[in-house]
């Protein structure tokens, strides 16, 4: 979250007027008397904005400076810093009351007096960040890191926003030649056969419109809906000498029309508008417009002659392919794996699923799948069944488009080839571009895609073996294609014994078929206790964490721990035996009669779902407060309580007391103090999480004297690497993969020096040093979110270096740690890429810079 900063920068003061009037005038001239009145009017202004500013009531001082300002504009430089913190303290008083033209009326003005202010359009862009404008925002950091590469705010608030702006497979695509060379073939050879006006939907960086204008096409439309991406096309055409010959529109093209945006239909539409689930990007609901409006009318099939006066699509069609796998990571992070989680039984009463589900999607919003490099995926992957085809789309068919999501769902049947948990179903397609020209974007290909991943929910541990059949529908619906309603038809002697479904619920048209009637009817809705279940929608994150048995085990131990030291017992009995004790069912714990100790309190922070708290009562007595927001999540939370014998009066939902996130870390009660305070310190991304000193700064001071803060300390590791993949994924390398255009020096703006959800056990690269200690943070002492240190590595191979990927331990206590690049940790890995890779031979050593600055991390490397 970004936060506009109030405070005054270092240096700033209030200055006298007469000392700011005195080094503005001229030195040997005399005042005429009607400078004089203009002077006296300047005085007034400067000193009435300077005594509003004092007195709090920055609005009116705000005025005056814009008034002083407009009157005497040789003072800018002299009270800039006085001007920027009124700006901003009134900028943010205007939020507080909602008034955000007023907001941007006031950045207007300030950045007409002082337009090359790097502050300003960096406090602007986080007001429009913070208002959910990221397009926008973008543009005011980007602003500011031009006009000050230095400046690290801005340059940090440009990194976060860059990632959604352009997002990193437009890297990997753009380095992806053979992508490249089979769409400029594909789109060359449909030129040079007569489609001479081209309309390119979903431009990106216009290179495809570029292979149109070069192949000789007379008219080149492209449309493009992001502001970024559409501002980025008009400089890459512009550079490649083709701005009055390619006319780029910012608009989706559904929103295109004639004669307002081309002057006529046209004879070609190229696009590549498919995400890993071929539907994603809207591709279907595109071309229906194109066909209706924008394209002159499709070929008559086996109409032979020449192709004028018709029109056509690039790709012509697509095929999807998919097939069951087994892969332990998918399942991780879609399905509990486990009936017992540090120490809590976990309740069969309730049904876990993660927001990627396998039934249809009926008006949900979310999509139907995930993506994966099947081929990097960490732990690999098993085919259950030989690879399908689960579907074919005519993309130069108006009517097949049509029908697509009217169609009814195609039913598979699926031999299983090999014995296996049944994880997930892994589906890719193939682009035929033209008649001789394909693209595949399989798991065994070296491509630019992922694959979409279908996990299979709902069943704990679902083995399926060689003779059963996988029966699977497969559709497009809400413009996603879906695997669903998935089901085991078992068979031993060639008879139908068994029928297991898989999905959440089965659609009505399964019951149709008398075959699975009989598997039907015996869903069950109903634990076998009767207890109607509860469902419970976790982020595939919060799910990959419930099955990190080594962090809720680490907790635990640490958690004992610390209420061993916290909480007296009777003398001779050992904290150790108490836990056993409460462990039996129907023991009650009692502290020792004559113990004083008032109620200890614990408060736990993380983001997301969490047991933590669960875990800390379940040992002691303890009122443990979680800071989960959502009702199904808490209700969740309750029911893993109740049936783990925790009283209700010792769990408390924090939100629920709490008008305001920002007050989360408050006292339990007036005159208390937390005896633990949970912080959720590192992001699943592989990042340290937003504000973490600060919370632990603050943490410190709320908690009890003999209090505890977990964690106390994180140590950072890293080691250098040579990676030509993250090079791939990073930057544009040069012009050879985009075919001699230039294209690089302009996307390459949007490159950043961290990248996250790295699979550094999977990620091709070739180590170049040992693991080394980069920094410490230790979260018990830390007053300050500014941490410096220097170290030398020696290199042990010779290299390229291009990246220092890092994790972390985290220490819960001095004897109990987590390490983030586990192999069961729900955690992924970063990486610092290098803008020049260094080459380094054996032996060598080399200096690394490691700083910490508000949340960031940041890093040079030399060598010695």
């Amino acid at each position: 979250m970004f936060t506009v900063s109030i405070t005054p920068q270092k240096g700033c003061r209030f200055l006298r007027p007469s000392s700011i009037l005195m080094s503005a005038r001229r030195p040997g001239r005399r005042a005429r008397s009607g400078s004089r009145g203009r002077v006296r009017l300047v005085y007034r202004s400067l000193q009435s904005a300077q005594d509003y500013l004092e007195s709090g009531d920055f609005g009116t001082a705000f005025a005056h400076y814009l008034l002083l300002l407009n009157l005497a504009p040789e003072l800018k430089e002299i009270i800039r810093e006085s001007f920027q913190n009124t700006l901003f303290k009134w900028a943010e008083e205007l939020n507080s009351l909602s008034r955000i033209q007023d907001i941007f009326d006031c950045y207007e003005q300030a950045l007409e007096l002082y337009p090359n202010n790097e502050v300003i359009w960096n406090s602007m862009g986080e007001h429009l960040f913070s208002m959910g404008f990221r397009d926008e925002a973008a543009g005011y950091f980007h602003k500011a890191v031009k006009l000050n590469p230095d400046c690290a705010d801005a340059r940090e608030n440009f990194y976060r926003v860059a990632n959604w702006l352009v997002e990193r497979w437009h890297f990997l695509m753009l380095n992806d030649k053979k992508r490249n060379v089979a769409y400029q073939r594909a789109i060359q050879k449909a030129v040079q056969s007569g489609c001479t006006s081209v309309l390119d939907i979903g431009t990106g960086t216009g290179i495809l419109s570029m292979f149109a204008k070069k192949a000789g096409a007379c008219q080149v439309y492209a449309c493009e809906l992001s502001k970024t991406m559409y501002e980025l096309a008009c400089e890459v055409v512009a550079s490649n000498q083709m701005a009055g010959e390619i006319k780029i529109l910012h608009m989706k093209s559904l929103d295109v029309e004639i004669p307002k945006d081309l002057s006529s239909r046209v004879s070609l539409v190229v696009t590549e508008t498919v995400d890993a689930g071929l539907f994603g990007e809207g591709i279907v609901e595109s071309l229906i417009h194109a066909w209706k409006y924008l394209l002159l009318p499709p070929k008559p099939a086996g109409q032979e002659g020449p192709t004028e006066g018709f029109g056509r699509v690039i790709p012509m069609h697509a095929v999807v392919f998919g097939m069951a796998v087994e892969c332990q990571e998918i399942r991780r992070h879609h399905r509990v794996c486990f009936n017992e989680i540090g120490g809590l039984q976990m309740n069969d009463a309730i049904t876990w699923y993660s927001p990627v589900s396998s039934k249809p999607c009926n008006g949900d919003a979310a999509e139907p799948y995930t993506t994966e490099r099947m081929r990097q995926v960490p732990g690999g992957y098993t085919p259950l069944t030989d690879h399908f085809q689960a579907m074919t789309i005519d993309f130069n068919s108006p009517q097949d488009l049509e029908e697509l999501t009217d169609r009814k769902p195609c039913r598979l049947y699926l031999p299983v080839i090999k014995e296996g948990v049944l994880d997930a179903i892994v589906a890719w397609f193939v682009l035929q571009l033209d008649d001789e020209t394909s693209l595949s974007t399989g798991p065994d290909e070296e491509t630019c895609w992922e694959q979409a991943v279908y996990p299979v929910q709902g069943v704990l541990g679902q083995i399926v073996k060689c003779g059963d059949t996988l029966v699977i529908d497969v559709s497009c619906k809400n413009s996603y294609l879906v695997f669903h309603s998935i089901a085991v038809l078992r068979h031993e002697n060639n008879k139908e014994i068994e029928m297991n479904t898989l999905s959440d619920q089965p659609s009505s048209h399964l019951a149709c078929e008398a075959e699975l009637c009989n598997a039907l009817a015996n869903l069950q809705t109903t634990s076998d206790s009767g207890m109607t279940l509860l469902q419970c929608m976790l982020e595939s994150s919060e799910i990959a964490r419930l099955n990190n048995t080594q962090y809720n085990d680490h907790f635990k131990s640490a958690l004992s721990s610390v209420l061993s030291s916290l909480m007296p017992v009777d003398s001779g009995t050992h904290f150790s035996q108490i836990v056993d004790d409460r462990n039996c069912e129907n023991t009650n714990f009692h502290c020792s009669s004559n113990s004083t100790l008032d109620t200890l309190y614990l408060l736990d922070v993380s983001e997301g779902f969490s047991i933590l708290p669960l875990i800390a009562a379940k040992l002691a007595p303890i009122k443990v407060f979680s800071s989960l927001e959502k009702a199904q999540q808490q209700a969740t939370l309750s029911t893993l309580a109740e049936s783990n014998n925790i009283s209700k009066d010792l769990l408390e939902f924090w939100h629920n007391y709490l008008d305001d996130d920002s007050t989360l870390l408050q006292r339990p009660q007036s005159g208390k103090l937390w005896s633990v305070i949970i912080l959720d310190a590192i992001e699943t991304c592989g990042l340290i999480r937003q504000g973490l000193v600060e919370k632990a700064a603050l943490a410190r001071c709320l908690l009890r004297p003999e209090g505890r803060l977990l964690p106390r300390c994180i140590t950072i590791y890293g080691m250098l690497i040579e990676s030509e993949t993250l090079q791939q994924e990073s930057a544009v390398q040069g012009k050879e993969p985009t075919l001699g255009f230039n294209i690089a020096p302009f996307i390459n703006q949007f490159k950043v020096p961290i990248h996250v959800f790295l699979h550094l056990s999977t990620l091709p690269h070739v180590q170049l040093s040992e693991p080394m200690e980069l920094l410490k943070l230790d979260l018990l002492g830390l007053v300050t979110d500014d941490v410096c240190s220097e170290i030398r590595v020696q290199v042990h191979s010779s290299g390229s270096l291009t990246a220092v990927p890092f994790w972390y331990e985290i220490y819960l206590d001095m004897d109990i740690s987590l390490n983030t690049w586990s192999e069961s940790s729900h955690w992924k890995q970063a990486a610092f890429v290098l803008d020049n890779p260094i080459q380094v031979n054996s032996g060598d050593e080399l200096l690394l810079k490691i700083r910490y600055h508000k949340s960031s991390i940041s890093m040079t490397v030399n060598h010695v």
